[in-house]
């Protein structure tokens, strides 16, 4: 099945430009039709007239306008921090549509932050009239744990994000590992025979809670996917002299950047 990989966001917790700094790749994007301009980090998976997006930060309502995402049937979450759920709310009017409730897709941690942030949204008194409707999944840690949605499989793939370990995504021949300082051993047989690889790369210096750039290209060179592309990506990298200087099959992201695979390729991964 044929699938597209549109980036929502590439950047940061603190997003590109940073608020404050003065820095060349800040001051250029403010550009917004600057590649350095990037939002907080989700992408969008599209295939069978289906749209699934991991992780809602807080720019989520900015990129579905930008990319007139008028449906989403099934949200999925890596961890449970600000960057990567604070936009649930803006989910609402998308979620009004669905009568059994727009799926959310989370880990007990995450799910708990999320049930603590939107409270008014799942409590049950007093429930907050026109609260999102949605149906908080929690979903086991194990690696190679199955979410199967609309005929594809979303298959868990930890990786570690500083003392915490959190969710990455393989689904089909793309795999999704933002927010990573490491892969652990369990993990990689899980990212076989990858046309897509997608990686945190945040900057030049080592960072104790996400993968710098020398890192992330030697985790591709391990993994060996056709094509990898860094995400999370802080403004300590500029776009087009980063991907200057890297190999041909590796590039840095940008916000709108859309990708094609096969999402029911290589369902045998374990």
């Amino acid at each position: 099945m044929d699938a597209t990989l549109t980036f929502l966001g590439s950047g940061t917790s603190m997003g590109v430009p940073t608020l404050g700094c003065p820095c060349a790749v800040c001051e250029s994007a403010y550009d917004p039709a600057s590649p350095n301009r990037r939002t907080r980090p989700s992408v969008l998976i599209s295939y069978g007239g289906h749209n699934v997006v991991i992780d809602t930060g807080q720019d989520f309502h900015v990129q579905a306008v930008r990319e007139r995402l008028r449906s989403v049937h099934a949200i999925l979450y890596t961890h449970g921090h600000a960057d990567h759920v604070l936009g649930m709310d803006d989910l609402r009017p998308l979620s009004f549509a669905n009568p059994k409730g727009l799926p959310l897709y989370a880990d007990d941690a995450t799910a708990d932050v999320i049930e603590r942030i939107f409270e008014y949204t799942f409590r049950k008194v007093d429930r907050y009239p026109t609260s999102a409707h949605v149906i908080l999944h929690r979903t086991p840690t194990a690696a190679g744990t199955e979410i199967p949605l609309f005929g594809a499989k979303f298959v868990r793939v930890p990786v570690t994000h500083g003392p915490n370990t959190i969710a990455g995504y393989r689904f089909g021949s793309a795999a999704y590992l933002t927010d990573m300082s490491d892969i652990p051993e369990e993990s990689f047989p899980l990212l076989k025979d990858l046309d897509i690889l997608v990686l945190d790369a945040l900057r030049h210096k080592p960072h104790p809670s996400h993968s710098h750039l020398a890192k992330s290209i030697e985790l591709v060179e391990r993994i060996a996917p056709k094509r990898a592309f860094f995400t999370h990506i802080s403004h300590d990298l500029d776009h087009d002299t980063t991907n200057a200087s890297l190999p041909a099959h590796i590039r840095l992201s940008h916000d709108g950047l859309r990708l094609t695979f096969k999402i029911a390729d290589a369902t045998d991964i374990t």
